[in-house]
């Protein structure tokens, strides 16, 4: 499915389809059949091929694994850790995946909009709290920041994946701001009916 606005996707070229390594192609088109159209970070990212290639398994390595952290927390971290950042991009595309597996249509938003006032446990609190320190304060972070995560029931595992997290969509949103990478418009509406 095409882009439905006029506005270019990156301020970088989009390389065609056809034009990419075998396996970006078929990883894409993966997304694409599954999805229903190609999230434009795929294709703002395949424009350096090897880049693509170690993103996407940092990627899957953070926001894949079986268990831990469950899979809508590690996206209300990039949710908020991305509103942090202004990065439109990951604040939209996130959103939806985290609307989706939260099961909550109102969930994104609140993160996004202040994660503090959002309907979310003092766990999940905690979890952002210290993800947004990490994200915008990595220097102050030290040992009390871990015992207060362990006083919630955060395994030093899932207290490094936090972190982790919130490192990796830091770089995630530069680049997307850098290359003005806009949403698809698909992402606007997912999860929310």
């Amino acid at each position: 499915m095409a882009q439905s606005t006029k506005t270019p996707i990156s301020r970088y070229p989009v390389p065609a389809l056809e034009s990419l390594p075998e396996d970006i192609r078929a990883r894409i088109l993966k997304v694409q059949e599954k999805s229903g159209f190609i999230p434009n970070v795929f294709l703002m990212l395949a424009y350096r091929p090897d880049e693509f290639r170690a993103f996407m398994a940092y990627h899957d390595a953070l926001m894949d694994k079986e268990g831990g952290l469950s899979k809508a927390e590690r996206e209300m971290i990039v949710v908020a850790t991305s509103s942090a950042n202004q990065c439109q991009y990951c604040i939209i595309a996130h959103g939806a995946i985290l609307r989706i597996r939260a099961k909550d249509p109102l969930i994104a938003d609140q993160v996004a909009g202040n994660y503090r006032k959002a309907d979310i446990t003092p766990r999940q609190r905690a979890m952002l709290d210290f993800a947004m320190k990490v994200s915008q304060e990595a220097w102050a972070v030290d040992e009390a920041d871990s015992a207060a995560l362990r006083e919630h029931g955060f395994s030093d595992d899932e207290i490094w994946d936090i972190a982790a997290i919130a490192a990796f969509f830091g770089m995630s949103n530069r680049l997307a701001n850098f290359t003005s990478l806009r949403p698809n418009d698909e992402f606007y509406l997912l999860g929310r009916r």
